[in-house]
């Protein structure tokens, strides 16, 4: 415990978050994928989408650069500005987590791309999360506000990431299977950092270059279990209807020809991350306990189950601190004009509420590891016992902005905020409590 004997919870926590973050950086990652396999005797063409885009193709320029190779070419499509690695490579950023104009540039770009890569060539898919909106077009028949409202609805809706991009796919250009289609001949390797439970490719950017296992009807009815079918636009439902009316073909199956030459590889995963952080408390002095279930569900309903779980560790546990940890991705369901916020703000709201009033050793950090948490500038938060009493002394009612799903100003007023900045990764979130520590205030 020495190398801790100076350090607040706060920064503790912070450094934890660091571990985890860190162990899953894609261009290392990358890197060390690509050293497995067999190197490449041409230049191979590069597509990069995603939050990890641009490392990922920075990564993959280097040890092309090691082998005196260079890309043939290529498409970065990131959610913020920057300069491509090489050359020979275009950069267009994206928006996110709604599609816009900027979404819709790129995912052009990537269309002209596609048919200007040779026949015979070889193409490196370099996947992260974020990729549903970044190249977020509608595909023929689909216009563009009623894909933004597809987007905005289900974002609002609760259900998770593979739900929802089960559902995106159905009608973006690039999702479902639709990139592989498009590219059909070429030998394609993706390369794909996971941020979905289970890393199932076929979720993750929405699986541009996997098989697409939903039907119509299994998308109809993720719809209607969401209350979202009655008020899909006449142009979704046309397409949704498409393949029973045979008037429009089916997303690619399993088994489809287009999928011959595809390889995949998960090269990051949430697993990964909390590994590194229990690595790391270990070697701090700290007790970890890694929770196998994937963290699920509504934010607010896991805040109050993560605080409950440490409170009885506290009250169970034996003297040495310890660090329970969880990952996974929750929901937040929105109601009418909810607030400012994003899921692990509203988790460690929750976790707040739960724990206000206790004396017990605790906090809890909750945080994406993307960097950012909604729409904010925050990955999330680190919460104690008297978190909930800082809101309520700065003039703001916390109960009341959790109900509103209006986390973000709550927290801020109470100093509570994380704020990385974007870490080029995701691996979905990490929570931690930290027990028999001190919290930092």
């Amino acid at each position: 415990m020495s190398e801790m004997s100076a350090v607040t919870s706060h920064d503790l926590l912070v450094e934890l978050y660091g571990a985890a973050v860190a162990a899953v950086a894609p261009g290392p990652a990358l890197h060390a994928a690509l050293a497995r396999r067999a190197a490449p005797t041409d230049a191979p063409w590069l597509i990069a989408l995603g939050k990890a885009a641009l490392p990922m193709a920075a990564a993959a320029t280097t040890a092309l650069a090691d082998l005196h190779l260079a890309p043939a070419g290529g498409l970065i499509v990131p959610p913020e500005p920057g300069e491509p690695p090489h050359p020979s490579l275009t950069l267009l950023a994206g928006d996110h987590p709604q599609p816009g104009d900027a979404s819709f540039a790129a995912a052009a770009a990537l269309g002209a791309l596609c048919t200007r890569i040779p026949a015979d060539a070889t193409v490196w898919v370099l996947l992260s999360g974020g990729t549903s909106a970044l190249v977020g077009a509608p595909m023929p028949g689909v216009s563009r506000d009623s894909l933004h409202e597809l987007f905005a609805n289900l974002l609002a809706s609760g259900l998770d990431i593979a739900a929802m991009n089960t559902i995106r796919k159905r009608f973006t250009r690039w999702g479902g299977g639709k990139l592989a289609r498009a590219l059909s001949g070429r030998s394609i390797a993706v390369f794909a950092v996971s941020d979905v439970n289970g890393d199932d490719l076929a979720a993750i950017g929405s699986g541009p270059c996997i098989p697409d296992p939903a039907t119509a009807a299994a998308v109809r009815e993720l719809l209607s279990n969401a209350a979202l079918l009655d008020a899909l636009a006449p142009d979704l439902r046309a397409v949704l209807d498409g393949p029973e009316a045979a008037t429009s073909y089916e997303t690619p199956k399993p088994g489809d020809p287009v999928f011959a030459r595809v390889q995949t590889e998960v090269i990051a995963s949430n697993r990964l991350a909390l590994d590194a952080a229990a690595n790391r408390a270990a070697s701090l002095g700290l007790v970890p306990v890694v929770h196998a279930t994937p963290m699920a569900g509504e934010a607010a309903d896991a805040g109050a189950s993560v605080a409950a779980a440490l409170k009885k560790y506290c009250a169970e546990g034996g003297a040495q601190p310890a660090l329970l940890i969880w990952g996974g991705e929750t929901t937040v369901t929105l109601g009418v004009a909810p607030g400012l916020g994003g899921r692990n703000q509203e988790l460690a709201l929750a976790a707040a509420a739960a724990l206000e009033g206790s004396n017990a050793p605790i906090s809890v950090l909750a945080a994406g590891t993307d960097g950012r948490d909604g729409p904010t500038d925050a990955a999330g938060a680190i919460v104690t016992p008297s978190t909930w009493r800082a809101i309520t002394t700065a003039g703001l009612d916390p109960a009341a902005a959790l109900a509103a799903h209006n986390a973000y100003p709550a927290l801020d007023a109470a100093g509570a905020l994380l704020r990385p900045g974007m870490t080029g990764t995701n691996v979905m979130d990490v929570t931690f409590g930290l027990v028999g520590y001190p919290p930092h205030d």
